[in-house]
């Protein structure tokens, strides 16, 4: 099978050879993995001319064999395997169509798709022929949908029947969009994905479609909108290669694993979870097209496709943590990870339990790839996020941009270097104000903030506007909500700010509880002497509220500053 890093390091050689710039070598393990030797000396070198469908699909597709998705219904049981040559074969089928429907180099293409083989026929055929591919998610409203296309000003869209009403509503009101292609189904005045897949040759031509350099764009994300409208982060071909230091530190994902992200298509953590990571490694990929979190076919999928590596988001482990997992069949796991908000000691404690799996959690962003993690070989210390990946300067920096010291609290934020930090935007699309409010002071502010210990771990504390301010007193909503969810009357937590006239603001919680459990002043004055005994007195939440449900944006991430504006109106 194709080897992608001796390959890119070839192609890396011979690049820098002709600028006579010095390679460094993509052979990387981690096998006796020394951090701070690595974090010092890796530099990861980008070909001056590189299309990620080109340079990894099409070259790994050689091996007509090697599985690339595990495509699985959503009844759990029917599924069908999809190779490496598939995808290459399809994906160029849809890039000539997009070619014959007169689309052009970077033009603008928004893809709505659950989570089926299409999608990747879509994203790599837009890569193949320059067009930028949007992924969107399959919660997109109407509404959504028409900001997308008109922020954009895109001229096509991809989506499956579940989105197509919402398309009718909106087409009028958008005069760029020219192409509405519809996946597996037909609508009279729509393309159908299928008619125009079929009348495309499976070959395309690197050498008759414009080129694409590495800072070419690729992708538009759009952020997940939790304390504003969503963002347009755009994406270049290298970012897509910049995930190797994702794949190979973070998620240690080899050849002959079988990954599965719990993610959706639209959410940026699919390029890291089930695209471009799992690309560079060759590896087979469990594409679950199920609805929602289904405690037994979840566990059912492990174990029948011998699932090794496998990444769910935080609320995933707590929910599992309450169950019943004694007769789960978790033997095929080597390696699990989390991601998108911090884990609580509690959940990673008893999924090891379960499954003899520590979890590695990782942090990013849609305008970043992995920039910090735990690796494996290093000690895992839980609430932490781990250490700033090799490759990356990450540090806590204050307003200022000076670097803070141990325990400190400041923003987490990634060091512009001389050689351009690998997989970090350059900025939001046509919004220089917006940019500018997030590159200064030589650094990108990523909006968090958190602090780090004498071994240089980072501890997650907030958003920048979570943070609390009670009697002078700084206090990490996250802290709060991991003792919280220890009691085992509490399912999940959010906590945020009330103003107060006496302290300013106090801590405030809004709590789901676990079954079986009523709401009571007594259970609130349990919970808050709990929460006493298990963090600084000074944490607790002073006022408690029960609810049915959290606001949550599209990407499963609490929108605590919904929950802020309802306790300020109170």
């Amino acid at each position: 099978m194709f080897d992608i890093v001796n390959y890119l390091s070839e192609e890396i050689k011979n690049n820098a050879a002709k600028k006579k710039l010095k390679a460094k070598s993509l052979n990387i393990s981690n096998e006796n993995f020394d951090y701070q030797r690595l974090r010092s000396s890796f530099k990861l070198s980008v070909p001056e001319n590189f299309n990620f469908a080109f340079d990894v699909l099409s070259k790994t597709a050689a091996d007509d064999e090697k599985v690339a998705l595990i495509a699985i219904e959503k009844n759990g049981e029917d599924y069908k395997q999809v190779t490496y040559k598939d995808l290459d074969k399809s994906s160029s089928r849809f890039a000539n169509a997009l070619l014959n429907l007169g689309i052009e180099k970077k033009d603008k293409v928004l893809v709505i798709l659950p989570r089926v083989p299409e999608w990747y026929s879509v994203l790599f055929g837009c890569a193949k022929m320059g067009a930028v591919a949007m992924p969107g998610t399959t919660l997109l409203t109407a509404k959504d949908i028409e900001y997308r296309v008109l922020t954009s000003k895109a001229k096509a869209i991809v989506v499956s029947k579940l989105h197509s009403d919402a398309v009718e509503q909106i087409k009028s009101n958008c005069p760029t969009l020219q192409h509405i292609i519809l996946v597996r189904g037909e609508r009279n005045g729509w393309s159908s994905f299928e008619t125009l897949c079929n009348m495309s040759s499976d070959h395309i031509d690197r050498s008759m479609v414009p080129p694409t350099k590495s800072e070419d764009p690729m992708l538009i994300y759009f952020t997940s909108g939790s304390t504003a409208m969503p963002k347009m982060v755009e994406r270049d071909h290298a970012y897509g290669l910049s995930h190797l230091i994702t794949k190979t530190y973070w998620q240690d994902l080899k050849k002959d694993d079988i990954h599965w992200t719990l993610t959706d298509t639209g959410w940026a953590k699919a390029a890291w979870g089930i695209l471009y990571p799992q690309f560079l490694a060759g590896c087979t990929i469990v594409l679950f097209n199920g609805e929602g979190f289904d405690l037994e076919t979840h566990l059912k999928i492990i174990e029948k496709h011998r699932v090794t590596t496998f990444c769910a988001p935080p609320t995933i482990y707590r929910m599992m943590a309450q169950a019943d997992l004694s007769h789960a069949d978790f033997s095929s796991l080597r390696h699990c990870l989390s991601a998108g908000e911090p884990l609580n000691p509690e959940a990673m404690k008893s999924w090891e339990n379960s499954t003899g799996c520590k979890i590695y959690e990782g942090y990013g962003q849609t305008e970043t790839i992995c920039i910090a993690a735990n690796f494996p070989g290093m000690e895992i210390r839980p609430g932490s996020m781990g250490k700033p990946c090799p490759g990356l300067i990450v540090d806590i920096i204050d307003d200022e941009g000076n670097i803070l010291g141990e325990g400190e609290i400041g923003h987490i934020a990634v060091k512009i270097t001389e050689t351009y930090p690998p997989g970090l935007f350059t900025g939001y699309f046509e919004d220089d104000d917006k940019t500018k409010q997030v590159f200064r002071n030589g650094w990108y502010y990523t909006g968090d903030t958190a602090k780090k210990d004498k071994d240089e771990y980072i501890w997650f504390v907030g958003r920048s506007d979570d943070i609390i301010s009670s009697a002078g007193y700084r206090i990490s909503p996250f802290e709060v909500e991991s003792a919280l969810v220890e009691h085992e009357a509490v399912a999940e937590s959010a906590v945020v700010a009330k103003p107060d006239n006496l302290r300013g603001e106090i801590v405030k919680a809004y709590i789901i509880l676990a079954k079986n459990y009523i709401p009571s002043e007594v259970l609130i004055k349990e919970i808050q002497n709990f929460v006493k005994k298990h963090s600084a007195p000074y944490k607790y939440p002073r006022e408690i509220e029960f609810v049915e449900s959290l606001p949550k944006t599209i990407s499963g991430k609490i929108r605590r500053v919904e929950l802020r504006e309802t306790a300020s109106n109170e």
